[in-house]
C-alpha cells in the first residue's frame, strides 16, 4: 500500500494504493503507474477538492495521480483565472467561435454525443484504445461521477460541435475531458473551451481552473503551456511556472 506524501490529504478516511505498471499513454517506451484513492464512495465534493489540489484527477469514479517509479514528467497545472492574459491566437479563437451556444445537460448518455466522441478519438487519438470504446466504456469514463459534475454541450446552427465535462471544486473548476468535431476547418475548439471554462470559473467567483497534467515532452499536452500565467504543483507546492515552450 503506497502512502501519499501530502500531509493535507484525508488519511483518516481514505486508503491509497499503487497500480501495477502499464504502458504510458504520453511518452513512448515508458511505463506508468498510478496512485488511486479509495473507497470511491467516501470521496465527496470537499474531499475531492483537496485531492485535486494535491495533484489527483479522476476517470469515472476512480481518483488517481501519477505514481511512476522513475519519472516525474507529469506536472499538475492550473490557471489563476483572475490573472489570465489570452494571447493573440487565443483571442482570435474566442472571436472565431463566439457563435457557439453552450447549454448544460444531465450527466446521461446520448447517441449524438457518443458519435461525436468516436469521431474525435478516431481522428485525434487513433490506435490509442479509446477510439474503440464501447457505449459502456464511454459511459464509465465520462458519465459516472460521485462529485458535482457538469456536462456542457456546445453547438452552432448546424450541429453539436463540442462536449465538455467539468467538475466543480471548492476553489475552482476542474476540466475533466473535452471532445469536439475534428472535421471543421480552421477550428480552435480546444483553445476556445479553456477560455470559456476560465470565464465560467470567474463568473462563479472561484480562483482556479485545473487543467490536469502538463508534460514537456508530450505534444498532446503542449497547448496547456500557451496559457499564461500558469501554475504547476512541484514538490508539493503550487508555484507560477516560467515561460513554457508550447512546442
Amino acid at each position: 500500500m503506497a502512502q501519499p506524501d501530502d500531509a493535507e490529504l484525508p488519511f483518516s478516511l481514505l486508503l491509497y494504493y499503487a497500480t501495477s505498471p502499464y504502458p504510458c499513454s504520453y511518452l513512448p517506451d515508458r511505463e506508468a503507474r498510478s496512485q488511486v484513492a479509495t473507497p470511491a464512495h467516501l470521496i465527496d465534493d470537499e474531499i475531492y477538492s483537496s485531492l485535486v489540489r494535491a495533484g489527483f484527477r479522476r476517470s469515472g469514479i476512480f481518483t488517481y495521480r501519477p505514481h511512476c517509479d522513475h519519472c516525474r514528467a507529469c506536472i499538475p497545472v492550473r490557471l489563476p483565472v483572475a490573472d489570465l492574459e489570452p494571447n493573440r491566437s487565443q483571442r482570435r479563437a474566442a472571436k472565431h467561435h463566439a457563435n457557439l451556444r453552450a447549454r448544460e445537460l444531465p450527466l446521461a448518455y446520448l447517441d449524438n454525443h457518443y458519435d461525436l466522441y468516436n469521431r474525435y478519438q478516431q481522428s485525434r487519438h487513433p490506435g490509442g484504445g479509446m477510439d474503440e470504446d464501447s457505449h459502456e466504456q464511454y459511459a464509465q469514463f465520462l458519465l459516472q461521477s460521485r462529485v458535482d459534475t457538469r456536462l456542457i454541450e456546445f453547438s452552432d446552427d448546424q450541429a453539436i460541435r463540442m462536449v465538455s465535462l467539468i467538475d466543480v471544486l471548492d476553489d475552482g473548476l476542474s476540466s475533466v475531458y473535452t471532445f469536439y468535431d475534428p472535421d471543421v476547418p480552421g477550428a480552435s475548439f480546444g483553445t476556445y473551451n479553456i477560455l470559456w471554462q476560465a470565464a465560467q470559473t470567474r463568473a462563479l467567483g472561484l480562483r482556479y481552473l485545473y487543467l490536469g497534467y502538463w508534460i514537456a515532452e508530450s505534444r498532446k499536452m503542449a497547448y496547456k503551456a500557451a496559457f499564461r500565467p500558469i501554475e504547476g504543483l512541484i514538490d508539493g507546492h503550487w508555484t507560477t511556472l516560467p515561460e513554457l515552450d508550447p512546442a
